[in-house]
């Protein structure tokens, strides 16, 4: 009986062997598990070196940081995923605040109707990206170049043709703004840390993403689409539309943030921007997303984020000198990239 009971009890660890190992095969093949040691070193690193980086009030800066760079990203990792690139996400934020800026101002005299014109404007110019991608036959990085310097050029030219500055007027003497700047960008008390609206809302964009990408249809063209295109379209996925759409999607989290970016400040300057897109990519890029496409997560860019912005603060209350954070985004965009291109080979070898 003792002999039989010993072999049970082999026959039934092995099978629990076999388990774990497949589980933590499939933990290390999610696109974000890189990403999760990366903040866990760069936290380690400051809570070490920065005094102020251990104060709870301080983390009130780190998260609206992280999240004025991950709600953009959010939008440029499901482009990622589906194969494309983006590069005028960071000017196209400040010309979404301008043209509500500009338009609630010098048109109608009310934000709100700003808001709309600037809703329409920004998808009607992610849908542009899409259509022309689509049509041309271009690469993306071509196309959306192209775009990042045309509206670089026309949020100056254009806003000194309305204005004769390169600034807006101050948006809150106009009726709506009040309401406006509750909605886009008021702040809440939580255990004696001031938080950002924009937070949540980072949050809850993150969780959308990642439903639609995990438990939807349109998740499943995303992936396939990125994946590989001819194979998409040949069961049957519209894969035209899924550019469109995707490039659409961009442009709705570039007018949030514009939004949030003009009820925090009530002023624009047009030359800001410029440079924030390659932030965007690299945090999607740090948290799994594949340059090559079809491989990635919404989660993992809000890692990617968080990084970032620990990294931004950090360095400030490490004292050192801020040239310091290009450094560390290239190194991490290095890093990233090697680690996510291991995985992906573990995961294609099965």
């Amino acid at each position: 009986m003792a002999i039989t009971s010993s072999n049970q009890n082999a026959v039934a660890v092995a099978p629990a062997g076999q388990r774990f190992r497949k589980n933590a095969a499939n933990v290390i093949k999610r696109p974000e598990i890189g990403s999760i040691g990366g903040a866990l070193l760069v936290f380690i690193l400051f809570f070490i070196l920065a005094e102020p980086f251990r104060d709870p009030v301080s983390w009130s800066t780190i998260l609206y940081q992280s999240a004025t760079l991950g709600i953009p990203a959010v939008g440029v990792s499901l482009l990622m995923i589906g194969g494309q690139f983006d590069l005028s996400v960071g000017v196209g934020v400040t010309t979404s605040s301008l043209a509500a800026a500009m338009f609630a101002m010098q048109v109608t005299g009310d934000v709100w109707f700003g808001i709309g014109f600037a809703l329409v404007l920004s998808l009607a110019i992610g849908g542009l990206n899409g259509f022309l991608l689509v049509k041309t036959g271009l690469h993306s990085f071509l196309v959306t170049l192209s775009t990042f310097l045309m509206l670089q050029g026309l949020n100056i030219a254009i806003t000194k043709l309305v204005t004769g500055n390169v600034a807006t007027g101050d948006i809150s003497i106009l009726p709506g703004f009040e309401v406006a700047r509750t909605v886009f960008a008021s702040d809440f008390n939580i255990l004696g840390v001031s938080v950002n609206i924009v937070f949540f809302y980072w949050l809850l964009f993150v969780a959308l993403a990642t439903w639609v990408l995990l438990r939807t249809t349109i998740g499943n063209w995303i992936f396939a689409v990125g994946g590989d295109e001819n194979s998409a379209r040949a069961v049957g996925v519209p894969v035209d539309k899924m550019k469109i759409g995707l490039y659409m999607v961009v442009g709705f989290f570039v007018w949030f943030l514009g939004m949030h970016m003009l009820f925090s400040y009530t002023t624009v300057q047009s030359g800001e921007g410029v440079g924030n897109e390659l932030l965007y990519i690299a945090e999607a890029v740090v948290g799994g997303c594949l340059l090559t496409g079809g491989y990635g997560s919404a989660v993992g860019s809000a890692i990617g984020a968080f990084i970032f912005g620990m990294t931004t603060q950090g360095i400030i209350y490490a004292g050192w000198n801020p040239q310091w954070f290009m450094f560390f985004v290239g190194l991490m965009l290095l890093l990233a990239t090697v680690f996510n291109a291991w995985i992906r080979r573990q995961a294609t070898q099965g």
